[in-house]
């Protein structure tokens, strides 16, 4: 605003003592003052307010002029209830250095001024940055130029003073200006954000937190991505990002919240740009998928996970590990308009599931270009792959960490690598239980490491079985790994010995007597395929056989005991059997 403008604001009570050819100078602030010298509180462009404690004679009215000169302010308003009349010496100083000069009439409170420059000045930056955010939003949605969100989040806090961040919905940092949000932080705001949304209130939504209040923004995702407009809050809940700003908005003008939203309507665009780069990934995993359901041959899965391996692991030189995680929400119906079996539950638990796997510590919205997840159904299943050990060594010799010999230590070379369930939801459980509430489930398997494409059906069984265990566990969020199938072997010594034997021979006589008939060797071959995971290749190698002659046996088996040793309910079978007998 400009000192033009004080002056014809009559309940301000501002009389013009001096300096009429510099009222059009921009005010862009405010500062009131009784030091004699207070040039190191000034920035420039403040209108300072003086009561004029500081002046003791004619002589400091001078020196005290001279130091606002020197610091920009643009101009000085003196209050008359101290003295009455101001002073000549001080309006001679004024004129002598072109500063501004304004009587305050005593019937006029200093903060009454105040208030009413803060509340020009703040609307004006508002405008400005209104503008700001509307070029940003053309820039962005017209290519990728306008350098992302943490452009527009850096102006909230240079010309409103707000402190802002993007966060996932399990409180994971996507933009921020200025310092990280701590982890903790981050989670207990979604779930704050998460608990709120779900009872269908409209945001900003207030929180308090550790003494400090914010304000949630929902960040509505209106993409290609996008589910149609809310048949149910629950189709949305759980993907939708959020911004926190450090501040309460409850007794914010209209104008000030118009122009928040149109922060997060910014950056649903980034949003939208960051699930189209998630395209090719996802179309990966899909198809990756199709054909392991369909029985498609090893060979066929082999190539096209070779295509998959420089998406998702760039750089690396070999062929990865795989692992396959299964996630499933489940809804119930209670209280809510929408059956729970009409929601959307397959898109929702996929873009759950590429927020899960991302590491917590990487913030940014580009941190999960390692993940594919295709969805089937009702189930999300994601494609993750892992560097081989040798890599993980090479890497560590190139960094400077020893020798290739000794680059890493043999037990954590031996140490099941990949990711590990209960880790997964170490830091989501908070946020995600708030917005799964009373009637949400989230469950989740994770399968071993496998080393190639013909372990991937058996691990995508194995995931799956690992997330069945996780839903007849208690919790609205949980989940198992691979290690936990084998606890099924500490219910074997209360099994009744009838019991045992009859499913023993069930199982394992058949193939007894085949291999005393034609030494055909049958039972070595089933211990050697189901301790090398169902790899083909490792287990013919490890029995010197060609890999035909092992399909031959393993198709013999399958053929006496009417199992399919591709599933992995039949393989714990055979495991048991050979525990037992």
């Amino acid at each position: 605003m400009r000192l033009r403008a004080l002056l014809e604001t009559d309940a301000l009570g501002l009389r013009l003592l001096g300096g009429e050819d510099e009222l059009d100078r921009a005010v862009r602030g405010v500062m009131t003052t009784d030091l004699r010298d207070p040039s190191r509180y000034l920035s420039g462009g403040e209108l300072v307010l003086t009561g004029l404690a500081w002046r003791r004679g004619a002589a400091d009215s001078e020196p005290f002029v001279r130091i606002l000169a020197g610091a920009g302010v643009a101009g000085l308003a003196a209050g008359e209830a101290e003295l009455g009349d101001i002073p000549a010496d001080l309006v001679e100083a004024c004129a002598q250095h072109r500063l501004p000069l304004f009587a305050v009439h005593e019937t006029v409170a200093f903060a009454t001024i105040t208030e009413y420059v803060v509340r020009q000045v703040s609307g004006e930056r508002a405008g400005d940055l209104a503008a700001v955010v509307d070029r940003h939003r053309r820039l962005m949605t017209s290519g990728p130029a306008g350098g992302g969100p943490e452009v527009v989040l850096d102006l909230l806090t240079s010309d409103l003073d707000l402190r802002a961040w993007v966060l996932s919905p399990t409180g994971r940092q996507i933009a921020g200006a200025g310092a990280p949000l701590p982890g903790p932080l981050g989670a207990a705001l979604a779930g704050h954000h998460l608990a709120a949304t779900r009872t269908g209130r409209r945001g900003p939504h207030r929180a308090a937190v550790a003494g400090t209040t914010y304000s949630l923004f929902p960040i509505r995702n209106t993409g290609r991505g996008a589910v149609p407009a809310a048949r149910d809050v629950r189709e949305s809940v759980l993907s939708d990002w959020l911004l926190a700003v450090e501040a309460d908005a409850s007794d914010w003008a209209a104008a000030r919240l118009d122009l928040l939203q149109g922060v997060t309507q910014l950056i649903a665009v980034e949003r939208d740009r960051r699930d189209a780069a998630r395209t090719v990934r996802r179309r990966l995993a899909q198809e990756v998928l199709e054909l392991v359901q369909a029985g498609a041959a090893p060979a066929e899965i082999a190539a096209r996970l070779r295509v998959a391996a420089p998406v998702l692991l760039p750089g690396l030189g070999m062929s990865p590990q795989w692992q396959v995680v299964v996630a499933r929400v489940d809804w119930s119906a209670a209280g809510q308009a929408a059956a729970a079996g009409d929601i959307a539950s397959g898109p929702v638990a996929q873009a759950l599931l590429e927020e899960i796997l991302v590491d917590p510590a990487v913030s940014g919205p580009d941190s999960a270009d390692r993940i594919a997840v295709a969805h089937t159904g009702e189930e999300a299943i994601a494609l993750v792959p892992l560097p081989t050990p040798t890599a993980v060594a090479a890497d560590a010799a190139d960094a400077g960490e020893g020798s290739a010999d000794d680059a890493a230590p043999a037990d954590a070379l031996d140490a099941d690598p990949g990711l590990h369930a209960d880790a997964l939801l170490a830091s989501v459980r908070e946020p995600l239980s708030a917005g799964l509430a009373e009637d949400g489930r989230l469950t989740l398997g994770v399968s071993a490491a496998v080393h190639s494409a013909e372990g991937l059906r058996g691990a995508l069984e194995e995931a799956r079985h690992a997330r069945r265990v996780a839903a007849a566990r208690p919790g609205r969020v949980c989940a198992a790994g691979h290690h936990e199938l084998a606890s099924h072997v500490l219910l074997l010594p209360f099994v009744p010995d009838d019991v045992r034997r009859a499913f023993t021979a069930r199982l394992l006589d058949p193939l007894r007597d085949y291999d005393r008939r034609h030494r055909a060797e049958l039972i070595e071959t089933l211990e050697a395929f189901l301790d090398c995971d169902g790899s083909w290749t490792r287990c013919a190698a490890r029995l010197h056989l060609h890999v035909n002659t092992l399909r031959y046996r393993v198709g013999r088996i399958e053929q006496l005991t009417g199992r399919d040793l591709s599933r992995l309910e039949d393989k714990l079978d055979f495991f048991l059997a050979r525990r037992m007998s």
